[in-house]
């Protein structure tokens, strides 16, 4: 992220999505290595720093510092944070320089064109066509456009855009979603990919890695960027165990306003180092307040931290990814997470949990009666039995907000069938063997559903654990993909603690 300011809920949204898809593939078992990290070069971080009284390396270290703490705060389990101010990636960045130069697609002239500092880009003729040039602003952020007239270096990016367009085609799911590679390729296709311009003078910028070609040259921050992929990784050694383990990654996720570096600039700088690129290039949507994109610059943002004051940790993050599809703007609202949050956690996950513990500690002292979960043919079985591969499909392609929709349909079965099975009518029955039956079937579900909803809300997951018996520290142990059943021991006891969820009855204004 780059760290002109303050992190918002836009930027909690990609990591928290990044979170949760690696706590699902820990849960389905795979190996999973999770980077994130801050982006702490150029004109923008320059001009900031000046702003706020500090240099450059002062004005980093504290934003830096506080993304790690949002990211601390969201529950966020990431293996790697790496900044690109250290030591192993201006390493990098400077091996790629050479590699790039040794292979003959680096060459030095003068720029002269448009550049938008907010947005750290270039922007040739072709796309300002139809403004006035005295006027010209910024296509993405609408803010005026500088002209500059500068020595600097270029990277013959022109040469692979064959290349890249057959990539693209060949492998659907490399740019997802399909709007955003249709996106992608209609760019390549109707236009002549410029070389990229990935150097500034230090006459106009001194905040950047030196290049290694010129002492009068910093990188281009974009450039610089998104080699932290791979310098996190080990690169420049391509030997190095963590590089051959997980290179090429599995995904990245970043927000659609960044789409053309990741999605052009990044697979053609690693296609001319001999590297394959990411599997997969996911661009998510927009979150709006009053159908407006939250900005710095417009002052609309909505700071993650109070909303987890005010609604939970863990009702943050399920909100944001099951409000919308993923890849599609949202609408942050107070009465929408306050909606959320009484419907799916309070009323439905919520109140399963806490009238079952109460109905086990009213008929049964909080013990669970393990052998009688036994019946083959329980519906409950069946509603859970193949939830993992129903999720699974659904995180394969990145829709969180469809596999959650996938675990209600198991806690909204496990609701109904209470209500049908009616145990406080079997306890007055007293048919006390149907009753444990149905007891321990629930908190089958209760506890299946709990890992299925850690990747999600993690700490949730581990209350919902413990107040089932059972040690939280082991959801993830590898018994989820089978759907284990009669998971429970004989007698477990239960620990019956304030509901997990507790209903919130007024919306809460102002955040």
């Amino acid at each position: 992220y780059y760290v002109s300011a303050k992190p918002h809920i836009g930027y909690g949204y990609t990591t928290v999505a990044a979170d949760a898809l690696g706590r699902f593939r820990r849960l389905m078992n795979d190996d999973v290595f999770f980077l994130t990290g801050t982006d702490e070069h150029g004109q923008k971080v320059e001009k900031a720093s000046r702003d706020a009284g500090l240099s450059p390396q002062e004005f980093t270290d504290r934003l830096s510092g506080e993304f790690r703490s949002l990211w601390e705060t969201l529950g966020i389990g990431y293996d790697d944070f790496i900044r690109t101010t250290e030591e192993r990636h201006r390493e990098a960045v400077r091996s790629v320089w050479v590699e790039l130069e040794r292979a003959g697609l680096i060459r030095r002239e003068k720029y002269e064109g448009w550049y938008c500092t907010p947005c750290e880009t270039f922007w040739p003729e072709r796309e300002l066509e139809g403004q006035p040039v005295d006027a010209r602003v910024c296509p993405q952020c609408r803010r005026p456009l500088e002209e500059i007239h500068e020595d600097n270096f270029f990277f013959a990016i022109s040469r692979h855009r064959g290349w890249l367009i057959s990539h693209i085609r060949r492998n659907p799911d490399f740019i997802l979603p399909e709007s955003r590679r249709n996106e992608t390729l209609a760019f390549l296709e109707q236009n002549e990919l410029n070389d990229l311009c990935i150097s500034r003078p230090k006459a106009r910028l001194q905040w950047g890695i030196e290049s290694p070609l010129s002492s009068d040259h910093v990188t281009y921050v974009w450039f610089d960027a998104l080699i932290n992929y791979i310098s996190a990784l080990g690169y420049p050694d391509r030997t190095s165990e963590r590089f051959r383990k997980y290179w090429p990654a599995s995904v990245h996720l970043i927000g659609k306003d960044i789409l053309r570096p990741h999605t052009v600039y990044w697979p053609i700088m690693l296609h001319a180092l001999g590297l394959e690129p990411p599997r997969c290039v996911f661009a998510h949507g927009w979150w709006m307040v009053d159908e407006t994109k939250m900005s710095k610059s417009l002052g609309n943002v909505v700071n993650p931290v109070d909303v987890v004051k005010e609604y939970g940790v863990d009702a943050f993050r399920y909100f944001l990814l099951r409000e919308v599809p993923f890849g599609q703007d949202g609408t942050y609202s107070d009465e929408a997470i306050t909606l959320r949050y009484n419907v799916d956690l309070a009323n439905d996950l919520g109140n399963l949990l806490h009238r079952t513990l109460s109905m086990l500690d009213k008929y049964f002292g909080g013990v669970i009666k393990a052998r009688s979960a036994e019946n083959a043919d329980n519906p409950l079985r069946s509603a859970v039995k193949d939830l993992p591969t129903r999720m699974e499909a659904a995180m394969n392609r990145l829709q969180f907000s469809e596999a959650l929709h996938e675990l209600w349909q198991a806690v909204s079965a496990a609701n109904k069938f209470i209500d049908a099975s009616a145990p406080w009518a079997l306890h007055r029955e007293g048919q006390t063997d149907k009753l444990a039956e149905v007891m321990v079937s629930v908190c089958e579900v209760l506890r299946i559903a709990a890992q299925a909803v850690w990747p999600f809300m993690p700490a949730s997951a581990g209350k919902i654990y413990r107040q089932l018996g059972l040690d939280s520290e082991n959801i993830p142990d590898g018994s989820f993909t089978g759907c284990a059943w009669n998971y429970f021991v004989e007698d477990t006891q239960t620990r019956k603690d304030a509901p997990v969820f507790p209903r919130r009855d007024k919306i809460t204004k102002g955040l």
